[in-house]
């Protein structure tokens, strides 16, 4: 028999705030976390603002001699997995240290330190450059460090696919406690890369939105004005449990995790296919491992960037869903948090979570001038609350990698 998985811990830095409760209320009042960039001096550039990480600090979580190690994905990624784990009140000790896993990713990993020691490299030579800096840029270090620091000795891996980087490692991390090999995982995705080489680099491929005169309404999923997305950073980490472990212990459950799909588009490095191809067989096959029907679906927490990919989504969704795709609610939370790469499914598979528990679907903010080619219902401007039985994340990523989640009430 296959094993049951649900939720028991969350734990986020955003630009919305540093804990996943601060974060799912500026969610709820759709609060808007983009403004002009405070990380380096942005003056001459295509774009000038993003979604940062603010008044964040890693001393709660983190010895202050290990955090000079540590880039700051890194330092995103320890601080929400303890915030997870203090959510879950799941200890781990040598008993269950075996059982007890991580899989958290990065897209990019440690951009800004590849930045920095380059600049040091350059101008004051080899000899300058920090012993530590290979494990402060490499991707798996995230998952390595709260491995480390938490003592779980379960499974330990990291994804990097992009965008998709966070839906992808929490299917994973279903994956192996529906298996028998851990039987509880720290899953989710980080990023930050608010730095001058991304911004230039996303730029220069004209996928930022420059609304440079008015950051705070740039990122307008689905709205007929959409220019490009707004790149974001931050962590958000889940907590997965098998059911029965979890009831034992008398473990809160937010949700069930009932359904995990990835397809490849083979079509394009940064686009999607028109049809959205790749998607629908995404969703498909995640309702079909939830052994659920498309009406069964209440929710869907889009991957929608504010990119000309929000209409073929929209395409994707309605193909899947057929008639019931306009009686389900579809968001982007992105409006509010930018885009954080591989940290998006993270933080965005927590908001769904919440959205079950609270019966709350967040809003899509900025959403004015509705593009007729993105028809559905998508939440406008203010959250509602709704009941929902079951919800779907989506993440798609560069390389036409694709992601999807489903997740029910229990």
């Amino acid at each position: 028999m296959t094993r049951r998985v649900v939720v028991t811990g969350v734990g986020m830095v955003s630009p919305l705030g540093n804990s996943a409760a601060e974060s799912w209320e500026g969610i709820k009042a759709g609060k808007n976390g983009i403004a002009p960039i405070t990380r380096f001096d942005a003056t001459g550039f295509p774009v000038t603002f993003a979604a940062e990480v603010r008044n964040f600090d890693p001393l709660p979580w983190i010895p202050k001699k290990e955090i000079k190690k540590m880039d700051l994905f890194i330092q995103y990624a320890v601080s929400a997995a303890f915030m997870a784990l203090e959510d879950a009140k799941l200890a781990i000790n040598e008993a269950n240290a075996e059982r007890i896993g991580v899989i958290v990713g990065s897209g990019v990993g440690g951009l800004p330190a590849i930045e920095e020691y380059h600049k040091v490299l350059l101008e004051k030579g080899p000899r300058r450059v920090t012993p530590f800096f290979i494990p402060m840029v490499i991707t798996n270090m995230a998952s390595g460090n709260i491995s480390i620091m938490t003592g779980g000795r379960g499974p330990n891996s990291c994804t990097s696919t992009a965008c998709a980087t966070g839906v992808h490692a929490i299917g994973d991390s279903f994956r192996v406690i529906q298996r028998g090999e851990a039987d509880a995982m720290i899953a989710g995705g980080a990023e930050s890369c608010i730095c001058a080489t991304a911004v230039a680099g996303f730029a220069a491929a004209r996928a930022l939105s420059t609304r440079n005169d008015d950051p705070a309404h740039a990122c307008r999923p689905f709205d007929k004005d959409r220019d490009g997305f707004v790149l974001g950073e931050g962590a958000g980490i889940l907590i997965l449990e098998e059911y029965e472990h979890a009831k034992a212990r008398g473990a809160k459950i937010y949700c069930e995790v009932v359904g995990y799909a990835m397809t490849g588009d083979a079509f394009h490095m940064t686009s999607p296919p028109p049809e959205g191809e790749g998607a629908q067989r995404c969703m498909k096959k995640a309702l079909e491992d939830a052994k659920m029907k498309p009406e069964d679906i209440g929710y869907i927490n889009a991957h929608a960037t504010s990119t000309m990919a929000d209409a073929i989504e929209t395409k994707a969704i309605k193909a899947v869903f057929g008639a019931h795709a306009y009686k389900l609610a579809v968001s982007s939370t992105k409006s509010m948090t930018g885009h954080l790469l591989g940290a998006a499914g993270g933080i965005e598979s927590v908001f769904t979570a919440k959205a079950l528990e609270e019966g709350m679907l967040p809003p899509t903010i900025n959403l004015e001038n509705q593009d007729p080619e993105c028809d559905l219902y998508c939440v406008p401007n203010r959250a509602e609350k709704r009941e929902i039985r079951a919800a779907l994340k989506n993440s798609f990523g560069f390389g036409g990698t694709n992601a999807t989640l489903v997740m029910r009430k229990i």
